[in-house]
């Protein structure tokens, strides 16, 4: 064994009542790769939180070096030879990319109060070429994909030559060329005598890159499990606390679907895009696959409206909106639903019973379809298009708000009545929602921004199956996510499958792919260049030579 470099000592995280972290102790050691995994809301990023700064610590201690450590922001954590890369976006858009890599550390650059600019464009290239990545440092972040902002950060955290460096998640942000260049960083560090914190929920990976498991549950420390000792069905044990059985995945290998047509693209050309033609059915996964820079995350955002289309066309067939007329009749029969809640709850406070709520229709018949053009995102919500981004927090949530806000902001047309938004219809909406998808939080006021990577997607995933949209186009839906959630969420997904629901998964994992698509298409170069039936004998060989 190492070194030991740091020791937590009964440290404990609480936010209000929410206990995080529960008296753990742990140790990390030079020349290790210690992996730290559990459930999402288990406390892992919390814990590397409070080692870097981000988070005070309730109670406890952390030693670092046989001496007690308190660091007070990520600054200080650095000058300890501390850095970390965040699970969610660590950048800040409008800042170039040499700004952000030197973010806080301006000092360095500056003499006589003038900031010496091209020195720090200078050092911010050195830092990244030292990773193997080339960038125009001049650029603001924003210019840049989600994965390529997380390559800054790892250059950022590397250019102080940490003696700790922590991984939070960050390798589900990244395609396979990106994995590979993480995990030779990591493995180089390890032998050089340095100590890596690698926190993830994808188990073939951890089992492959670290040296010991540290396994946390409900923010308790369970087991830490050396090499000798992994087995994957082991592990899962211990995170989950019961033995899982069974795949994550779909166990038919039937690439069924229903006839009519839910989505289509025809000749579209879009930025990078060029050529696509897709079609989805009602009833349909279609898995979109390719490596970063292929176009499979830009197509997500066409079909959403977020890109702005040269030529061709995309086109939606979903439930009509409603008529002024039919609106009327609809919001009759709500109002009408919402006086007998209210008298059920009256009448179950004298006979202690709980109240009966009688169901009201709140859409049309989903045989009457209507089409749309897709043009802007106005469109797509007109036509039930319902998106998850790769980059959630930028994109898919307000992380400011609240749990309640996040979840009726797409269902205003469901909950309104006569123009207005019933207080108890979100909160009934919200804490449906909260129930149904297992969201751990301390209540439905809480603010996004708190809740665990895991938590987040289902927020996201809540926000577009509460609303009824009808056709889902999903980037990387299960990024950040533990194993005990992906096996709920891909039951979901075949469970809307099953309903007659239009689903588009993007996905660099092709694991994920070919467990739940019945088609897989791949991009190269902005194009569709292949497409796979659902088979019980395609395997990830099959489709590489076509990303490539």
């Amino acid at each position: 064994m190492g070194e030991i470099f740091l020791q937590t000592k009964g440290i404990t995280k609480k936010f209000g009542d929410v206990v995080a972290v529960n008296n753990v102790d742990f140790t990390v050691r030079l020349g290790e790769i210690q992996g730290l995994i559990g459930e999402n809301g288990s406390g892992k990023s919390t814990i590397s939180s409070m080692i870097c700064g981000i988070h005070s610590i309730t109670s406890g201690e952390i030693v670092l070096k046989g001496a007690p450590y308190k660091p007070n922001d990520p600054g200080d954590a650095r000058r300890h030879g501390i850095g970390m890369i965040v699970q969610e976006a660590g950048t800040v858009d409008y800042l170039t990319v040499a700004e952000n890599i030197f973010l806080g550390e301006e000092k360095r650059f500056t003499k006589f109060g003038l900031l010496n600019k091209a020195a720090m464009e200078a050092e911010a290239d050195k830092a990244l070429k030292a990773i193997g990545v080339e960038l125009d440092v001049t650029r603001p972040a924003a210019a840049y994909n989600f994965e390529t902002r997380k390559l800054m950060e790892i250059a950022k955290a590397l250019y102080y030559k940490p003696e700790l460096f922590i991984v939070d998640e960050t390798t589900t942000a990244l395609s396979q060329d990106g994995r590979d260049k993480i995990h030779s960083i990591m493995k180089n560090l390890a032998a050089e005598g340095k100590a890596v914190l690698f926190i993830s929920h994808d188990l073939p990976e951890l089992m492959e890159i670290c040296d010991c498991l540290t396994v946390l549950r409900d923010g308790n420390l369970i087991a830490t499990i050396e090499k000798s000792e992994f087995s994957e069905d082991f592990i899962k044990q211990k995170m989950v606390g019961r033995k899982i059985e069974g795949n994550y995945y779909r166990a038919d290998f039937d690439p069924s679907h229903g006839e009519q047509v839910a989505l289509r693209a025809e000749g579209v050309n879009a930025g990078i895009l060029k050529n696509i033609d897709l079609t989805v059915h009602c009833g349909e996964i279609v898995g979109i696959g390719g490596l970063s820079g292929s176009g499979i995350h830009e197509l997500g955002r066409l079909l959403f409206g977020m890109e702005k289309i040269t030529s061709g066309s995309v086109t939606a067939y979903s439930p009509r909106q409603l008529s002024r007329k039919e609106k009327t009749a609809l919001y009759g029969k709500r109002l009408k639903n919402l006086v007998a809640m209210t008298g059920a709850k009256i009448r179950s406070l004298f006979k202690k019973s709980k109240a009966e709520v009688p169901p009201v229709q709140t859409s049309l018949p989903e045989t009457q379809l209507g089409e749309y053009k897709i043009r802007s995102i106005h469109d797509a919500l007109s036509a039930s298009i319902g998106y998850i981004s790769k980059d959630r927090d930028k994109e898919t949530l307000i992380l400011q708000g609240s749990i309640r806000d996040n979840l009726c902001i797409s269902a205003i047309n469901e909950l309104e009545i006569f123009g207005v938004v019933p207080s108890a219809s979100e909160r009934q909406f919200s804490k449906d929602r909260v129930e149904e998808f297992r969201i751990k939080c301390s209540s439905i006021n809480q603010e996004v921004r708190e809740l665990s990577g895991g938590n987040k997607q289902k927020v996201s995933f809540a926000k577009w199956i509460g609303n009824k949209s009808r056709i889902l186009v999903f980037d990387s839906p299960t990024r950040g996510v533990d194993v005990g959630v992906k096996t709920t969420m891909y039951q979901l997904l075949y469970d809307l499958k099953q309903k007659g629901y239009a689903i588009v998964i993007i996905s660099e994992e092709l694991s994920e792919l070919i467990g739940m698509s019945d088609r897989i298409l791949i991009m190269k170069d902005g194009s569709i260049t292949k497409q796979f039936e659902r088979s019980s004998t395609l395997r990830d060989s099959d489709i590489i030579d076509y990303m490539i």
